[in-house]
């Protein structure tokens, strides 16, 4: 991957990612997270993290998708998507209290119906 332009390496991951080969598609994006601070131009590695984040989530790698979700959240509380994604992740890990803020702001933020079973209000 290293001796490829970003440009192209992107494209591979995001190929990856939508043919739903999210356990091989997460390594890549990593690369691609750590390569964006490192190589000129500078990119910007919110979609990035985005993407890996997403990949950990549907390749069952739940605990590092929390760990970059949260990182995500502190440079940008206000990421609807985010919040979305990290309250389904602890959902998915049965941490259903810890997931009930995350829920309710990205609802707010964001306007998403998650209201049902898995998210009841108090």
């Amino acid at each position: 991957m290293a001796d490829t332009s970003f440009a192209a390496d992107y494209e591979a991951a995001r190929e990856r990612f939508d043919a739903g080969e999210f356990a091989e598609a997460a390594p890549l994006f990593a690369t691609l997270v750590d390569r964006s601070a490192l190589e000129p131009p500078l990119h910007g590695t919110t979609e990035l993290r985005l993407y890996l984040a997403r990949s950990y989530y549907h390749s069952a790698q739940l605990a590092r998708a929390e760990e970059i979700l949260r990182a995500m959240l502190v440079d940008n509380p206000d990421d609807h998507y985010a919040l979305l994604l990290l309250g389904r992740t602890l959902q998915r890990q049965s941490r259903h209290d810890e997931a009930k803020p995350h829920l309710a702001m990205a609802k707010l933020l964001g306007g998403y119906d998650i209201d049902g079973p898995a998210f009841d209000e108090d």
